[in-house]
């Protein structure tokens, strides 16, 4: 239990969340060449379902979903395409302050204060710059491929949003990316109309201050003060449940030993009525289910890439009765064996 109690107050308290739009906006770029409706079902997520940016789903299940589009289908310009399909009213009530506010400067103000109401491991920040102004992403973890593409989508969706607001063509100056560059930049720089360039210190767009002083076509000083006091209450509450997504988080990994917990039984542990931990977790996005299946997926992880553990072992320490049953449902989560995702996850 020791071992379990580590793991969770660790990776499990730090994997973050993006919203579900993300992941819908990449497998419907992929195209035909994917099973798009295999790959949502796979997150948990109605591929008739709507695009509600508030739904969230673990980061690290975003990554591991664009990397599997990425053994199917060549992704060189899948982010550059990702991001061009961004619109600002797909983003709720901080599409339409970006649209609202007076500048487009002030535009990506928004995106630096409020990024938080569909991401927790992105935060976003407006730098002066001996030749303008550098809007940097800053994503801290391991940079493998889903982090990367997703990075690239990113920047894309920052001048596609800029694009919609701007009377005139929104051009940064320098595109900064930190990993390496794929193996043809052909389409980054036919998007962005600049260059770009990769290997470098920031994942970055750099902006004249000129661009960035430009008036909006819709801004509204009237409408942009409401819509922020609107944002700052959105804001507020999302800082007072994110507690009880990690709460609930280690609380169920500590009990799995014991197998699957119960809703009611972690709700009683955590203080609250059934009812009222339901209510909460809804609000967030989240459900006691989805949370259960992600805490064995990340525990399960992170002890098969500690060779100190057998399989069977993992399997009581994630809450299965049988090493099977464990083998089944990993394969569901990932698309591979435990014995197989060990054997790989040197590389990962």
């Amino acid at each position: 239990m020791v071992l379990v109690t580590s793991i969770s107050r660790g990776s499990l308290r730090d994997m973050g969340y993006v919203t579900s739009l993300f992941a819908r906006k990449m497998v419907a770029a992929a195209g035909a060449d994917v099973d798009a409706r295999a790959l949502l079902t796979s997150i948990d997520l109605d591929p008739d379902g709507p695009w509600d940016p508030k739904a969230m789903i673990p980061a690290v299940t975003y990554y591991d979903l664009l990397e599997r589009i990425a053994a199917e289908v060549d992704v060189t310009d899948l982010p550059v395409r990702t991001g061009a399909s961004m619109r600002l009213d797909e983003y709720g009530a901080l599409g339409l302050a970006f649209k609202a506010a007076t500048t487009l400067g002030a535009s990506y103000a928004r995106v630096e204060r409020y990024a938080r109401l569909w991401t927790s491991v992105v935060e976003y920040e407006l730098r002066e710059d001996p030749r303008g102004t550098l809007f940097i992403l800053h994503r801290p973890g391991e940079r493998r491929l889903g982090m990367r593409l997703s990075n690239e989508a990113t920047l894309a969706s920052a001048v596609s949003i800029a694009r919609e607001v701007s009377p005139v063509p929104v051009r940064p100056l320098e595109v900064l990316v930190r990993h390496p560059a794929p193996n043809s930049v052909t389409a980054h720089e036919a998007w962005f109309g600049c260059p770009v360039r990769f290997a470098t210190d920031l994942d970055a767009i750099l902006f004249s201050r000129e661009t960035l002083a430009q008036p909006n076509i819709l801004g509204d000083a009237g409408i942009s003060r409401y819509l922020v006091s609107h944002l700052d209450k959105e804001l507020s509450e999302i800082a007072d449940e994110a507690p009880l997504v990690a709460e609930t988080k280690d609380a169920i990994a500590q009990a799995l030993s014991e197998g699957a917990p119960k809703m009611a039984d972690i709700a009683r542990g955590l203080g609250l009525s059934a009812r009222s931990f339901h209510r909460r977790l809804s609000e967030h996005g989240m459900s006691f289910q989805t949370l259960t299946e992600e805490t064995r997926r990340e525990l399960a992880e992170g002890l098969l890439r500690d060779e100190g553990h057998s399989l069977a072992e993992i399997a009581f320490l994630t809450g299965f009765a049988e090493q099977s049953s464990f083998t089944r449902a990993f394969k569901r989560w990932v698309g591979m064996t435990p014995a197989s995702y060990r054997k790989d996850s040197g590389g990962r």
